[in-house]
């Protein structure tokens, strides 16, 4: 079966998360993604630990990419990727706004060169706003939107960031949306267009809690509640009233309280009173059971280091091993399953400027002379690759389609 977007061409000036995110899932569907990688790399090569030199953040985040290392402030840089985007039909870059501009690589130039060429920009605060020259990775997005202060007064605890980049997540997929469609609305008209994202703006359209801001009252936390049995945690989706109707119902609980107690009464009451019931439940498959009989939805906290191995993830295929010059490696597969098409990680992540050569000389048709010159001027870079790194290699991603 072919992959969805086999022979798309995707121009990746992107790093750390949203756009790498965005385009990593292009490259799962099928895109032929070239990362523009800067003389000192994407700064997620130096998160996470390391296989064979390359980072496990980064390799989540790059894995089915093919990588050029180009110096933009080199003499001929802007040149040769103005060249490489007459070819694309993707662009994605997720620097401060003005950066590309500086380069010689923003819209207008990159329109100029390719009419046809769809260009997102992805950054924290748009690209227009007063705030638009701000440093903004998510933390940042998660505190200007309100979320650290709402689950601040959820926990009632100090503010803490959630260790999860959903401004990052919610800014990519909103990216994939928006290239897609644009995608399609260049198939009606032939021409390309700019997408302008702000992490903010994705933020706050994603999150299902705005409605309580908008129509400022109180949040009333609605997801689901922890409960401590005698094994463990478990959650429970609902809110308190939720959970009480049905345990209630069912007469598994009390709380034991006249007509005229206070609403604050009921709940202190009510709680403690489910509390001890999940509390009476040593036996996991006993209270699972239990719950399901009563159409009371669950989930078991697992720990993060289990998750992967756990019979569900098995059957959902939730990863998959990538070869790696020292043996396989294990990474999160993108959750896309087709009736009539393939999809998922092609490759592993790639060294900084491995595909110097082939990507230029697919791409542009340049020969030996050309190349070397490119590497003598300065303009190409690449770092020593491992031993048997080369023989790693997917340098043709119609390989795999």
């Amino acid at each position: 079966m072919a992959y969805p977007l086999a022979g798309l061409k995707v121009l990746d000036f992107s790093r750390v998360v949203a756009g790498p995110f965005a385009t990593r899932m292009l490259a799962d569907l099928g895109a032929d993604v070239v990362k523009v990688e800067p003389p000192d790399g994407d700064l997620l090569r130096t998160w996470g630990d390391k296989t064979d030199g390359l980072s496990g953040y980064f390799n989540q985040q790059n894995a089915g990419k093919r990588d050029i290392c180009v110096d933009l402030k080199a003499h001929r840089a802007s040149t040769l990727l103005l060249d490489l985007v007459k070819k694309a039909d993707l662009v994605i870059e997720n620097y401060r706004p003005g950066v590309m501009e500086k380069f010689g690589l923003g819209y207008e130039a990159c329109s100029e060169a390719n009419p046809a060429i769809i260009y997102l920009s992805i950054s924290g605060f748009g690209q227009t706003s007063s705030w638009k020259h701000r440093p903004a990775y998510a933390p940042i997005i998660h505190a200007e939107t309100g979320l650290l202060d709402r689950q601040s007064k959820a926990d009632q605890a100090p503010p803490t960031n959630p260790i999860l980049s959903i401004a990052d997540t919610n800014a990519a997929l909103h990216g994939l949306v928006g290239l897609l469609s644009a995608l399609w609305m260049r198939e009606q008209t032939g021409v390309g267009q700019h997408i302008d994202l702000s992490m903010m703006a994705a933020m706050l359209a994603t999150d299902d809690y705005t409605h309580w801001a908008l129509d400022d009252i109180p949040v009333r936390p609605l997801g689901g509640q922890v409960r401590k049995t005698g094994y463990g945690h478990i959650m429970i989706s609902g809110d308190l009233r939720t959970t009480w109707y049905q345990l209630n119902t069912a007469e598994l609980v009390e709380d034991g309280l006249g007509s005229d107690a206070t609403v604050p009464e009921k709940i202190a009451a009510r709680e403690a009173a489910i509390d001890v019931w999940f509390a009476n439940f040593s036996d996991q498959a006993e209270l699972e059971a239990m719950l399901d009989s009563l159409n009371i939805a669950w989930g078991s906290v697992q720990l993060a280091a289990d998750v992967f191995d756990t019979q569900i993830a098995q059957e959902l295929e939730l990863d998959v091993s990538v070869d790696f010059p020292s043996g396989p490696r294990r990474i999160a597969q993108s959750p896309y399953r087709f009736s009539n098409a393939e999809s998922g990680i092609r490759f592993r992540s790639p060294y900084r400027g491995e595909h110097n050569s082939d990507v230029l000389t697919q791409w542009l048709g340049y020969g030996t002379d050309e190349l070397a010159d490119l590497f003598d001027k300065g303009v190409l870079l690449a770092q020593e690759l491992p031993a048997r790194a080369d023989k790693q290699r997917t340098d043709d991603p119609s390989e795999s389609q």
